[in-house]
């Protein structure tokens, strides 16, 4: 949400011709161009999709039935990189949507009454289902209703149930396995007709453990001194496979694979993190972000921390797909069970104790100077209780907290100056706390 951004052309297309490129950043740019081509010609080839969301998303399940994934948020963010979205809003409100809804909503809303085109500038097909796997946020509820007033399309859906004590009961396990028996799969059947194949679904979920498993050790090579990635910014791009469309497939675990080979080569040669900007320089500060990352000024975003010598080592969005780190692995033995487990496992679908825990042991686990809260003005799944999560960390790390607000896609709410300043006093603060100048909050 997912998010779990993911962004296709964008990926490679952002780099200046002087920064390096790695290989696994050509195959991920090729994987989503093929995938967009796929979908705009799927009215010519027969192929239907299923239009679903980044966090809790069942793709191993869509694709056992040769359905193609679609995730509007991915859509939206492309848009925000491409600098649309603001067009896209705008039509929206002119549609008779609030100033207030999720900038995603509106972006999505907007972009289907302008021709539908999608990151590579093809059109979008219509859903053939949409399929709401509800897994924290209630504006997905109302988002699909929108669609379906819009294309007509059939809706299936997933109630997955909070965790509200921060466990995953057997009951509420059965409740969602149960659903998914009942509900989800004959709703796929009908539309790709083709009968449930749970041997091909096995398959796709030992894909994706595998792919999983490669993720996770990029993402804790972070805990390394310096820090060989970034783990917000670039890890947008790590996790967009498999948050996205391709989990379960070969492709997925090919990048994975080709990923942490580029990672391990690049611990060996002692090097931070690979930036738009090419290498960046010495590491100054560690940081943990809460919050999605703004699109609409993603690289210039970006180069504030950077040029600064400011990595961040751990973020909660770089989870909103699934919290891998925690342990958690597709288990293609209980096929079912797992997918539920995933669903009601990832990040927007956790307590704030789970969330407050999470982000103290990554302050710790990862050494990291201090936390960052970026507070999305249009979503309320991320935004609410940050503040609360904000003291909460910094009582029981003794790090020092900083909060900034701006959007995702909806450019009339980041004002890269304000946004700078903000960063720029926070670390200046950390700068004074290191050097034993005081202990500011």
């Amino acid at each position: 949400m997912t998010a779990l951004a993911h962004a296709p052309s964008s990926t490679a297309a952002a780099a200046p011709a002087h920064a390096r490129k790695d290989k696994s950043q050509d195959r991920q740019k090729t994987m989503l161009a093929e995938h967009f081509h796929r979908l705009a010609v799927s009215r010519d080839t027969g192929e239907k999709n299923v239009q679903t969301f980044v966090p809790g998303n069942l793709t191993e399940l869509i694709r056992s039935f040769d359905l193609l994934p679609v995730l509007p948020e991915i859509n939206a963010l492309q848009a925000g990189m491409r600098q649309k979205s603001g067009d896209y809003i705008q039509k929206a409100e002119k549609l008779g949507h609030s100033e207030d809804v999720c900038a995603y909503v509106k972006c999505d809303i907007g972009q289907l009454h302008s021709g539908n085109l999608g990151p590579t500038g093809e059109p979008l097909p219509s859903p053939d289902l949409l399929l709401l796997s509800y897994t924290g946020c209630f504006t997905f509820l109302k988002w699909f209703e929108l669609i379906r007033h819009e294309t007509k399309s059939p809706i299936t859906m997933l109630h997955v149930p909070y965790q509200a004590d921060g466990k995953i009961t057997p009951s509420m396990r059965e409740y969602v396995v149960k659903q998914i028996k009942e509900t989800v799969i004959p709703a796929l059947e009908r539309v790709s007709g083709r009968k449930y194949d749970e041997e091909k679904l096995r398959d796709l979920l030992r894909r994706s453990a595998r792919a999983e498993e490669d993720l996770v050790y990029v993402l804790e090579s972070a805990k390394r001194v310096p820090s060989p990635i970034d783990g917000y910014f670039a890890a947008v791009y790590y996790v967009g496979p498999i948050f996205s469309a391709f989990r379960g497939t070969e492709d997925a675990v090919l990048y994975y694979r080709e990923l942490r080979e580029e990672i391990e080569e690049r611990i060996r040669r002692g090097e931070g993190p690979t930036t738009p900007d090419g290498p960046m320089g010495p590491e100054k500060f560690r940081l943990v972000v809460e919050g999605p990352p703004n699109w609409t000024h993603f690289r210039e975003f970006w180069k504030m921390f950077h040029s600064e010598g400011a990595v961040i080592v751990a973020s909660t969005y770089s989870k909103v797909g699934g919290v891998y780190d925690n342990g958690f692995r597709h288990d293609p033995d209980h096929p079912l069970e797992t997918m539920a487990d995933y669903c009601m496992g990832c990040y927007t679908n956790l307590n704030f104790r789970s969330r407050i825990d999470m982000l103290c042991r990554y302050m710790t686990d990862y050494a990291a100077d201090g936390l960052l809260i970026h507070s999305i003005k249009s979503c309320n799944s991320f935004s609410a209780g940050q503040l609360l999560i904000l003291r909460e960390v910094e009582a029981r790390t003794g790090k020092p907290g900083g909060f900034f607000e701006s959007d995702l896609v909806d450019p009339r709410y980041f004002s890269p100056a304000n946004v700078k300043n903000r960063i720029e006093s926070y670390l200046q603060m950390l700068e004074q706390k290191k050097s034993g100048g005081g202990h500011a909050r």
